[in-house]
């Protein structure tokens, strides 16, 4: 990912504050949780006093809320060439879940803080419209293979959700580590969405 929070901060005067406090709760994420720090100490990681957050942020959630943000966009571009390996929908959501699988593992802070900061989105209107546009990317696939759009909204729930566990379970151990094991676990979840998508033809 070529976000700039992915980038680690030089030194202890910053030009860019907002980034690097941003950097700083995203490493803090990773290393206890989306919920395992407090806006004192990503000002600590980022070099800077315990005041200069607020010159960009209104409290924490509102930090998490922008890097949830980027994780939906993260996410939105690597389904967006997921989808666009095939002309088949039932394929499109295979690679869909299999994109899934891979940006819960190379993405671990980013996923954390997407679905597990308990962020309200209606008191975000740039992280719901993020939100809504990987659902935007996707529905249309699966409205392809379903017979209205709330069976459609169904079939790609059904397909998020078994790829959500897998992700979890690999993030977990349960499948091994290493590059082999997102692998497999990544031809599982394209497997896990073949299998969802016949019995819902069935």
């Amino acid at each position: 990912m070529s976000s700039p929070v992915k980038r680690r901060p030089t030194g202890r005067h910053h030009g860019d504050l907002r980034n690097a406090l941003l950097r700083a709760a995203l490493e803090l994420v990773a290393e206890r949780g989306p919920h395992g720090f407090t806006l004192a100490e990503a000002s600590r990681r980022a070099g800077v006093s315990v005041a200069a957050p607020y010159k960009h942020f209104a409290d924490r959630e509102t930090l998490l809320a922008e890097l949830a943000t980027t994780g939906y966009r993260e996410q939105r571009n690597r389904f967006a060439v997921a989808v666009g390996s095939s002309e088949d929908p039932a394929e499109q959501l295979a690679s869909f879940a299999s994109a899934y699988v891979r940006f819960a593992a190379e993405e671990p802070a980013l996923f954390d803080i997407t679905f597990h900061a308990g962020l309200d989105k209606s008191r975000f209107a740039e992280l719901a419209s993020a939100g809504d546009e990987v659902a935007g990317l996707l529905l249309p696939v699966a409205r392809r293979l379903a017979s209205d759009a709330d069976d459609a909204f169904d079939l790609l729930l059904r397909i998020a959700g078994a790829a959500h566990g897998l992700a979890v379970f690999l993030r977990q151990g349960l499948f091994g580590v290493g590059s082999e094991a997102l692998a497999d676990t990544e031809e599982r979840a394209a497997r896990t969405a073949r299998a969802i998508t016949r019995q819902h033809d069935a």
